[in-house]
């Protein structure tokens, strides 16, 4: 299978590895929109192209893997790579998603291509085990909790601020909300009591500091419906401090059973993540092989993780998986 990867930050380098450890994949190109002659990867004889270039390569990948923040790129780039590629992203911007879909959707279909948006942990592997347990306890409650860890999709909204030269952002879990639910106490929570965010922002020479905090406090399907915290720091103490990227966090579905609802159940999918990006791009590059294999067969369109069958995602063939996982 050859793999194209648009986009070099953190999620590409995640997805350069991801493929280098893959046997069943062969990085074949990776774009950008910086100098390409500026930008290093770590794969031996792989071809680094201006994005400007990249229609030239339409005859020569299986699947596009676009890299590109929900903020602002996916929603341009997505809808305008399917229509030469079969393509895959992780926007995750979860208010936005059926609007995505549908242009993608549009997009890819015209062009008789397969595309899957929003892959990833979360929108990904929690959104699956939501479904699931939905599914097998539907008297219940779901809750979702994300960190303690930095958010790719949040830091990048935060970078896009006018003013701010750059800058991290931590999702907080709220622990006497954690601690209820997995008690069974089926809180009603809001989205301020589950979470906090803390950002840390180095501001351009003269900027506006307090036009970046109110910006970034009120800013829409990010910080608006949340108590943030803004820190404004040296590029020095960022790249001190805040260099890494770690995250996880928790889906639980809590629910009765019995006649009369006598039985309680938690059900808890918990993800420990030393590099968001890195275990952010394994999934894109497992989704990516199963819509190579739904393209295969003549599939189109766009698609999400609850449309695409576990056996896809594997290496392995049905009759390994029956005899070995199931």
């Amino acid at each position: 299978m050859k793999v194209g990867i648009y986009g070099y930050g953190n999620l590409g380098r995640g997805i350069e590895c991801a493929v280098k450890n893959s046997e069943d994949m062969e990085l074949v190109a990776v774009f950008t929109r910086r100098d390409p002659s500026t930008v290093k990867i770590q794969t031996a004889g792989v071809t680094v192209a201006s994005a400007n270039d990249v229609e030239k390569f339409a005859d020569k990948i299986d699947v596009m893997i676009i890299c590109g923040g929900s903020a602002t790129d996916l929603p341009e780039m997505t809808p305008a790579l399917a229509k030469h590629f079969n393509v895959i992203d992780s926007f995750d911007t979860h208010a936005r998603i059926p609007e995505h879909f549908e242009n993608v959707n549009t997009a890819a279909k015209s062009s008789a291509h397969i595309a899957l948006i929003s892959a990833g942990w979360d929108p990904g592997m929690f959104s699956l085990n939501r479904l699931y347990a939905n599914a097998i306890l539907p008297n219940g409650n779901d809750y979702t909790f994300w960190g303690k860890g930095v958010s790719q999709g949040h830091s990048d909204a935060i970078r896009r601020v006018k003013g701010v030269k750059n800058g991290k952002q931590y999702t907080i879990p709220v622990d006497s909300a954690l601690a209820s639910v997995r008690a069974g106490e089926n809180p009603d929570l809001t989205t301020r009591q589950k979470h906090t965010r803390e950002c840390f922002v180095v501001a351009e020479e003269g900027a506006d500091k307090a036009a970046i905090e109110k910006e970034i406090k009120e800013m829409p399907n990010y910080f608006s419906d949340y108590d943030t915290t803004v820190h404004f720091i040296s590029e020095e103490e960022l790249q001190k401090n805040h260099s890494g990227i770690p995250h996880g966090g928790f889906v639980f579905r809590t629910g009765t059973t019995g006649w009369n609802n006598e039985n309680k159940h938690v059900i808890e999918y918990s993800l420990k993540l030393d590099s968001n990006p890195e275990f952010t791009a394994s999934v894109i590059v497992a989704y990516a092989r199963a819509i190579n294999r739904l393209h295969q067969e003549g599939n189109i369109g766009c698609r999400t993780v609850f449309d695409i069958a576990p056996a896809y995602l594997s290496p392995l063939s049905d009759e390994e998986l029956r005899a070995h996982m199931l």
